[in-house]
């Protein structure tokens, strides 16, 4: 039996939402409608999709596989409406851009203020998203454009069947608080020196804490992580009063300039000799509007004014 695709959506929502409930007020139904909706997919499907429980839903492996090509398929369509409705009718586009925070603060700003004065009655969306989520949104067409990244010691986001361009290459810095009258720490400091210095960084499983754990690894120690936060803002802020130290993005420090801390390369880098930094990559799919390609070229200009951009690669 062919596949329902309105019911196709609601596997993807309820993906995406997390639960029945959130995926039913994002589509204004019922819990039950899309419960029922549910079930007949999976009768059609011949299998179960989704498990249900206290603290929402997870998805079966048949569910993960369905959602995958659900996605596509969903993207696929709403390019196909946005052409025609544009075509007949002239009505203003609409861009949805996701990034995480720090991109969010550097990079967009200024390249959708730019789009903004060349296309005054497009309408602009932007989505706060932590990676490695936001993938499936690009492919179901809730997202135009994705910004996200990449820490060494965290594996690489499958792409299946978008495009992910680099940006920018982020170096990761050591930042230390200043000691009055204590030693000046060299240019390049160990990472084994401060095995026993508390750490400021990202609760378990977040991307700097884990990059920060892999780089520690070989080094024989386990770092002391003392107080969690994803928030580089408030992370430099307690290394300027003296309770830790950190690791932090290059444009973070760049746009924030902080006080009351030093700032030093890790003397550790691979095979190559390169010094840990993460990738920051836009991705969207394969055929991009020439608006969304201009927006695109907006927010690549504005990683060339951070620093150097990465050799020219893309997955797709």
């Amino acid at each position: 039996m062919p596949l329902d695709v309105a019911r196709l959506q609601v596997l993807v929502e309820v993906a995406h939402a997390g639960s029945i409930a959130a995926a039913a007020r994002r589509m204004s139904f019922t819990p039950s409608a899309l419960s029922q909706q549910l079930a007949k997919l999976e009768a059609e499907v011949g299998a179960r999709l989704v498990e249900r429980g206290p603290l929402g839903i997870r998805l079966s492996d048949t569910g993960k596989l369905l959602v995958e090509h659900g996605e596509r398929v969903l993207g696929e369509l709403r390019e196909a409406e946005a052409a025609v409705s544009q075509r007949l009718t002239g009505q203003p586009q609409h861009v949805a851009l996701g990034t995480f925070a720090t991109a969010g603060t550097v990079l967009v700003p200024a390249a959708l203020a730019a789009l903004r004065r060349d296309h005054p009655e497009v309408q602009l969306s932007l989505r706060d998203l932590e990676p490695p989520d936001g993938y499936g949104l690009v492919a179901s067409g809730d997202l135009d454009l994705l910004i996200t990244h990449r820490y060494p010691g965290m594996p690489s986001t499958p792409v299946r069947g978008l495009v992910r361009r680099n940006l920018l290459i982020d170096p990761l810095r050591l930042v230390l608080p200043v000691e009055p009258g204590g030693p000046i720490p060299r240019a390049e400091v160990d990472l084994a020196a401060l095995a026993e210095r508390p750490w400021v960084c990202g609760g378990l499983g977040v991307p700097n804490r884990v990059c920060l754990e892999h780089l520690a690894t070989p080094l024989g120690f386990r770092p002391r992580v003392s107080y969690e936060t994803a928030d580089y803002a408030l992370t430099l802020a307690l290394v300027g009063v003296g309770l830790g130290v950190a690791l932090v993005p290059a444009s973070v420090i760049n746009h924030v300039r902080p006080a009351g801390v030093v700032v030093r390369d890790l003397a550790v880098g691979d095979h190559a000799g390169r010094r840990p930094a993460r990738e920051i990559c836009i991705v969207h799919r394969r055929r991009p509007a020439a608006l969304l390609q201009q927006l695109i070229t907006l927010i690549g200009e504005a990683a060339i004014r951070i620093g150097s951009p990465p050799p020219a690669r893309a997955a797709s």
